[in-house]
């Protein structure tokens, strides 16, 4: 566990505020997200669930839809947010997400106390399907 960079205050605000819209009435784990772009630009996102387990999103990916949606292509670090009492990664399908745009993005978790974690998406997911696993296709 680490503290917080405070330089990253205003992703983790916004990744605080995607996750009180949280839609998480089965799971009762609400989260939130917020990805920043190379530019500097913050989208954010939160758990959407569903009836029907497999039609619900992670927040990591609703922010990564919205960004991609608003033309962002370039990532720099996510920070995500939930209330459990230790710092949450991403899960492996929104690592694998990620990676098709930001293989060297910087992730951090933050519990409502303030305690942190911080991991490179490579160490995350170490061995990524990427569009390079597609060539001589």
């Amino acid at each position: 566990m680490s503290a917080f960079p405070p330089q990253h205050q205003r992703l983790r605000e916004a990744a605080d505020a995607a996750r009180a819209n949280a839609w998480a009435p089965y799971s009762h784990f609400p989260v939130g997200a917020a990805l920043e772009t190379a530019d500097g630009r913050i989208f954010a996102g939160c758990n959407v669930e569903n009836a029907s387990y497999p039609a619900g999103t992670c927040a990591e990916r609703v922010a990564l839809g919205t960004a991609v949606a608003a033309g962002a292509r370039q990532f720099a670090r996510v920070v995500i947010t939930s209330q459990q009492q230790d710092p949450t990664p991403p899960c492996g399908i929104c690592r694998q997400a990620l990676v098709e745009f930001a293989p060297a993005l910087e992730v951090f978790a933050v519990t409502p106390d303030g305690r942190s974690a911080r991991w490179s998406l490579a160490e995350l997911l170490p061995a990524p399907f990427t569009p390079a696993s597609l060539e001589n296709v």
